[in-house]
């Protein structure tokens, strides 16, 4: 018996790209508070399939899964300095982590990448987790 729905047409969909992914983190950044966004001064996102091979060696990844992002930079106290040679604030986020996750998941995307950002961010300046609860809601 054949049968068709009137539901979202999946059958030309593709996952997010790369570049997808990379444009909704932004838009998810810019939806942060004000105050949070300030924590990390000039801030570089970027999306990449995996973490590098040296960075699940120094995390001690069992799989590049486990890995849904990453933040490399300095706290409120060691701000970039063109001086130092050393480049803004950076979050990565792992598109095939993420997708995972989100395929495994009742979560949308969206609310994925921004929650992966404000625990990325948070965490490396000491936020709690109830403060990350806290920011998160006031980015909906």
């Amino acid at each position: 018996m054949a049968r068709i729905y009137p539901a979202r047409n999946w059958h030309a969909e593709l996952s997010p790209s790369l570049g997808e992914l990379e444009l909704l983190a932004v838009e998810a950044y810019a939806h942060l508070p004000q105050t949070f966004r300030a924590l990390t001064g000039e801030i570089v996102i970027q999306v990449a399939e995996f973490p590098s091979e040296e960075i699940a060696d120094d995390l001690a990844l069992e799989t590049p899964f486990d890995l849904l992002g990453l933040f490399e930079g300095h706290g409120i106290a060691e701000r970039w300095n063109p001086q130092t040679g050393d480049g803004p604030n950076r979050v990565t986020l792992y598109r095939r982590a993420i997708l995972d996750y989100w395929a495994e998941n009742e979560e949308t995307l969206g609310d994925i990448i921004t929650h992966v950002l404000i625990h990325e961010i948070g965490h490396h300046f000491g936020l709690s987790d109830d403060d990350m609860a806290r920011i998160e809601s006031a980015a909906e």
